[in-house]
C-alpha cells in the first residue's frame, strides 16, 4: 500500500510526498480508513509510530472536501512543544492546499495572546492547544465551536497524567455532541478507558506495538541508590558517542542541579523547565535539533516518577 491508495486530493498528497513519505506507516494503514469513513476511534500507538500524520492527513482531506471554511478540528495536546510540532505537520502537509492552523498554548506575553485572538476571530480550520490556554479563549468568548466537527486528543495518557482530565471534560461540554472524536493514547490505563466510555461512540479500536520500543529503539535499565545515579549516569555518558541526548528528571529542581553538575564535568547541555519563557524553550529546541547542544534536560511530564 502507499498514499496513492487512500485516494486523497491531489494538492495534499503533492504535500505528503514533498515531505518524503510514501507508503503509511500500520497506525496510518489502520487508522486513515476508519477517520475517512467517520468512526470514532481509540488507537494505541508509541511515539514514532507515524501517529500524528494517522489523524492529521484524512481531517485535512475531509477539510478539503468541506464547502463551510470554520473552525473544523480541535486537537488537545498536553504540551505547548507538542501542539507546536502538531501544527509544524499541518503547516508541511498542507503547503500546496491553503489549510489553516493555530497553535494555541500558555507561556507567552500579551501579544501571543492577541495573536492568538486574531487568529482564531479571523478563521483558522485546525486549532492545537493545551487544555489550560484553549478554556481560557473559550471562556471569553474568542473561540467558537459551534461547528466543529472533529476533536482529537493526542497523548491523552500524559493528559490524565498531567491532571487535565476534569479540564478536558470542561472543554468538551462546549463542543456540538455531533461530531468524531479520536483518541490517541501509547498506554490504554483504566482512567483512559474511563474517559473514552463518556466521550466517544461505539469507536474502532486500533492497537499498534504496544509492549515494545519504537522501531530501532534499546531499553535498558540500571538498579541503582539515588547516590549512585550521577557516578552512573556519567560512566554512560563518557563511554559512548551520542551525537545528542535526553535526559529526563523528575523535578525541575533536579534538572538544574543535574546541569549545572554536568556543566562542570565538560559537558554541554541545556537545563528544559517550566521556569523559562516560552523563547528561551523555543531556543533551547532549536539548537538541540540543530546539533548545537548535545544534551537536553527536561522534566519529567509524569507525576511520581
Amino acid at each position: 500500500m502507499n498514499f496513492h491508495d487512500f485516494n486523497f486530493d491531489s494538492r495534499l498528497l503533492e504535500g505528503i510526498l514533498s515531505m518524503g513519505y510514501d507508503k503509511p506507516t500500520p497506525i496510518q494503514e489502520k487508522a486513515v480508513p476508519a477517520i475517512l469513513h467517520n468512526k470514532d476511534l481509540i488507537a494505541c500507538a508509541q511515539t514514532g509510530t507515524g501517529k500524528t500524520a494517522a489523524y492529521i492527513l484524512p481531517i485535512m482531506q475531509k477539510i478539503l472536501l468541506s464547502d463551510r471554511r470554520h473552525v473544523n478540528t480541535l486537537v488537545l495536546a498536553p504540551t505547548r512543544e507538542l501542539a507546536q510540532q502538531i501544527d509544524q505537520q499541518v503547516e508541511a502537509f498542507g503547503y500546496f492546499t491553503g489549510i489553516s492552523s493555530m497553535p494555541v498554548y500558555g507561556g507567552g506575553d500579551g501579544v501571543t495572546w492577541e495573536q492568538q485572538k486574531k487568529a482564531i476571530k479571523e478563521g483558522i480550520d485546525l486549532v492545537i492547544a493545551t487544555p489550560g490556554r484553549l478554556i481560557s479563549h473559550m471562556s471569553s468568548g474568542d473561540l467558537k465551536m459551534e461547528h466543529l466537527q472533529h476533536l482529537v486528543l493526542d497523548e491523552a495518557d500524559r493528559m490524565l497524567d498531567m491532571g487535565f482530565y476534569d479540564d478536558i471534560l470542561r472543554i468538551i461540554g462546549y463542543l456540538p455532541k455531533k461530531r468524531q472524536t479520536l483518541l490517541f493514547s501509547a498506554t490504554m490505563p483504566p482512567k483512559i478507558r474511563t474517559l473514552a466510555s463518556k466521550i466517544l461512540n461505539e469507536p474502532e479500536q486500533i492497537s499498534i506495538a504496544i509492549s515494545k520500543p519504537a522501531e530501532g529503539i534499546i531499553q535498558q535499565a540500571y538498579l541503582v541508590h539515588n547516590e549512585q545515579k550521577l557516578d552512573l549516569l556519567t560512566t554512560i555518558l563518557k563511554s559512548g558517542s551520542y551525537s545528542s541526548i535526553l535526559i529526563f528528571a523528575s523535578t525541575k529542581e533536579n534538572v538544574k542541579k543535574l546541569d549545572s553538575t554536568l556543566r562542570k564535568t565538560g559537558f554541554q547541555c541545556k537545563a528544559f523547565h517550566s521556569d523559562l519563557v516560552q523563547s528561551e524553550r523555543e531556543e533551547i529546541m532549536r539548537e538541540f535539533k540543530n546539533k548545537n547542544c548535545q544534551f537536553s534536560l527536561e522534566r519529567m511530564c509524569f507525576p511520581g516518577y
